[in-house]
């Protein structure tokens, strides 16, 4: 006999699914962090010399890449992105519904 199992499908941004205060910004700072992880291991940085690049000691560079983002803010990890040499592009557009908020999505070219 199966089990049965409840299960909500997400909208998209696991904050709001879990109804943190602030689930957008939220999810746009995990985005850049994990942006941030991929671009540190890619260069196959130590922690140590990424946080030479970034401006910040290791135990920072330690907690930005396990997720423990408090004291980061948005703009910092955007200035991180800057300092391991990458562009960051801002583009504002119409949303397609008038209803609602817009959104704010990180994207990796």
């Amino acid at each position: 006999m199966k089990k049965r199992t409840d299960y909500k499908v997400s909208g998209g941004n696991v904050f709001k699914d879990l109804d943190v205060p602030s689930a957008d910004e939220a999810m746009t700072k995990a985005e850049l962090a994990a942006r941030i992880a991929e671009i540190i291991g890619r260069r196959k940085l130590t922690q140590a010399a990424a946080g030479e690049i970034l401006g910040v000691d290791q135990p920072k560079v330690s907690a930005l890449l396990r997720g423990r983002l408090t004291g980061f803010s948005t703009d910092r990890l955007l200035k991180f992105i800057t300092s391991l040499g990458q562009d960051v592009d801002i583009v504002i557009r119409a949303r397609r519904s008038t209803k609602g908020r817009g959104h704010l999505h990180v994207v990796a070219a």
